[in-house]
């Protein structure tokens, strides 16, 4: 390992000052090193010992400054939320387009923090019966009839209603940032907030499976939101690193109301979950009940 890998390894570690507060904090580094230290030991620390001065001299630097201004935690944040979505977009794209047949079954598998695992099969088409949990049915509607699922009534308890299919894969959205725009705010509560649109954006790239078009077309209509923010060194549900991007509660919110955060790879860009949620599964199978 060289100076240069060093530094770097360094660096991931403890995270950047911001820049206002490099230069009173280098500057104490070095007023530090000339008064405490004879000639003899400063020019180890500059020449002999290059590779670990250096290291030593940013985290001394890097300890100058607040922990909640460093990059540590859920601080203040170094990525930009517009050109992580827009990573986003381009990573979706580089996903092949395969289609499932109608007569699968999208398995999602969602971990959570406190080591509860959700599992869910949802028909391609939306005309077979899932499964949620293995045990708790999801009716699909079979020639416009399904089960009726409103609210108690006993004489209404295993008579048929109408309804329309709700497809797990949707190869009919939008392509384009705009037109998904659009789309989101036909959602319900779409037009309220841009915490609903956070939600709804959560909703398609969850437990539904698009295109790789649509799902870029998904991340680009979100980067158009106003007030996102992004996190540095945040976590999803099952405990992966990742940059988070906040879409913020609406004004007058409760105090404990708390944003949505979805969670990206910091370095592929590829969507992982949220701070309480992880998508660690996501496939398509033959079978409601069936695993990958």
């Amino acid at each position: 390992m060289d100076d240069l890998d060093l530094i770097r390894e360094r660096a991931q570690a403890v995270g950047f000052a911001p820049a206002e507060q490099l230069a009173p904090a280098r500057e104490r580094l070095l007023a530090a090193a000339r008064g405490e230290r004879p000639h003899r030991s400063r020019r180890w620390f500059w020449a002999a010992g290059t590779a670990i001065g250096l290291a030593a001299a940013i985290t001394a630097v890097v300890a100058l400054a607040p922990a909640d201004r460093v990059g540590i935690g859920a601080g203040v944040a170094h990525a930009d939320p517009v050109k992580v979505l827009t990573e986003a977009a381009s990573a979706a794209l580089r996903e092949p387009a395969t289609p499932p047949r109608p007569d699968q079954f999208l398995y999602v598998k969602t971990e959570y923090p406190d080591h509860h695992v959700r599992e869910i099969w949802l028909s391609v088409d939306g005309t077979r019966d899932g499964l949620l949990a293995k045990d708790t049915p999801l009716p699909g509607c079979h020639d416009g009839k399904a089960p009726y699922s409103g609210p108690y009534d006993p004489k209404k308890k295993g008579t048929l209603e109408d309804c329309r299919p709700t497809p797990a894969y949707r190869a009919d959205l939008p392509t384009t940032a705009d037109a998904m725009l659009a789309y989101l705010r036909t959602i319900p509560g779409g037009k309220d907030s841009v915490s609903t649109m956070g939600k709804n954006v959560l909703g398609l790239v969850g437990e539904r499976a698009l295109t790789p078009a649509s799902y870029a077309a998904v991340y680009q209509a979100a980067a158009k939101a106003p007030g996102l923010k992004a996190l540095d060194h945040v976590t999803d549900g099952a405990g992966r690193p990742g940059v988070g991007i906040t879409f913020p509660v609406p004004p007058g919110s409760s105090p404990e109301a708390q944003p949505i955060v979805l969670v990206f790879d910091a370095t592929t860009y590829q969507f992982l979950g949220t701070e309480d949620s992880a998508v660690t599964v996501k496939t398509f199978v033959d079978e409601a009940g069936q695993r990958p």
